[in-house]
């Protein structure tokens, strides 16, 4: 089914040149039936190209959907146009009256920096505390994913000794198999990653709340759900495009003050200049699908405004 997305978002001709179904605003409003309504906050500096993938992942939907984007006020965009954001984007004081069916929050690349240390860490509280009464479920990806289960239950984010990156093997919990999230998986899987921290499977065991549902052995904790299914955090990166890790080292190789990383299991042989390997685009369809069409269609009330607090 279609995602409804504004007729002159950079990302439409994108989409529509690789066939994904997308729906203009001038024709979606001749449907008559109540699309799901989707907020993102986008804080990734590369703004279209992760409206981008997240909208390629997000077409996949039992309904029609429809997407508000917001961006941090009390933060600068240097990577984007001023004319971008306020074509696109809403602020949160912009959207704090609406009801959510879903919000999504991307990563950034701020994971080194204590959470408090982050310029727009009380707006992004503000907004996590907004989201138990104003949203149904919440998915938060990479650096995210850190913030919140540190905002919701206190778990702390561990620095690395270098920077983890590459497409890894996962596995998912056997007994955890029942979870809506997971149906359809193998129960091995890969899945891309890129940061300086992590989280630690013996913490999220110690809150009662919460089921590691997918992890790595050399990656470490991947899916981690609450067990009402109104928070599920990602703490890799599903959504990347075949080439963004190739960016990132590409980008780490010029600068003198980064010790570049090669990402693991990605290049062909190891070699920079050969066939980058794709293992992870089914599992990353399949894990947006289960959250939209699991937790979010069938599970969201009709009206918006019996929501409840989560």
């Amino acid at each position: 089914m279609p995602i409804k997305i504004p007729d002159n978002l950079p990302a439409a001709k994108i989409l529509k040149d690789e066939n994904i179904f997308i729906m203009n605003e001038t024709r979606a409003t001749t449907q008559k039936i109540r699309p799901l309504k989707l907020l993102i906050l986008n804080i990734m500096p590369t703004k279209i190209v992760t409206e981008t993938q997240l909208l390629r992942l997000l077409s996949n939907t039992p309904l029609q959907t429809e997407v508000d984007w917001i961006h941090m006020a009390s933060h600068d965009s240097k990577n984007v146009s001023k004319e971008h954001l306020l074509a696109f984007y809403k602020t949160f004081d912009d959207i704090k009256d609406n009801k959510y069916d879903g919000l999504i929050i991307t990563g950034a690349p701020v994971e080194k920096l204590e959470f408090e240390e982050v310029d727009y860490w009380d707006e992004l509280t503000q907004l996590l505390e907004w989201s138990k009464t104003h949203v149904f479920s919440s998915f938060f990806i990479c650096w995210a994913a850190q913030a919140s289960l540190h905002y919701f239950y206190g778990i702390s984010k561990h620095l690395l000794p270098h920077k983890l990156t590459g497409v890894y093997l996962h596995h998912t919990n056997v007994d955890k198999m029942k979870r809506k999230i997971l149906r359809g998986f193998d129960y091995q899987f890969y899945a891309p990653h890129s940061r300086y921290t992590t989280v630690l499977k013996e913490e999220i065991e110690q809150v009662k709340d919460l089921d590691v549902l997918a992890e790595s052995k050399e990656a470490g904790v991947y899916i981690v759900a609450s067990k009402d299914g109104s928070r599920f955090f990602i703490t890799g990166h599903p959504e990347y495009d075949p080439d963004t890790l190739d960016k990132e080292y590409r980008r780490d190789l010029a600068n003198p003050d980064i010790v570049s990383e090669m990402p693991k299991n990605y290049y062909l042989n190891d070699d920079i200049d050969s066939e980058i390997q794709v293992k992870w685009r089914s599992h990353a369809y399949l894990i947006f699908a289960n959250w939209l069409n699991y937790y979010v269609y069938q599970e969201t009330p009709y009206d918006l405004e019996e929501l409840k607090e989560r």
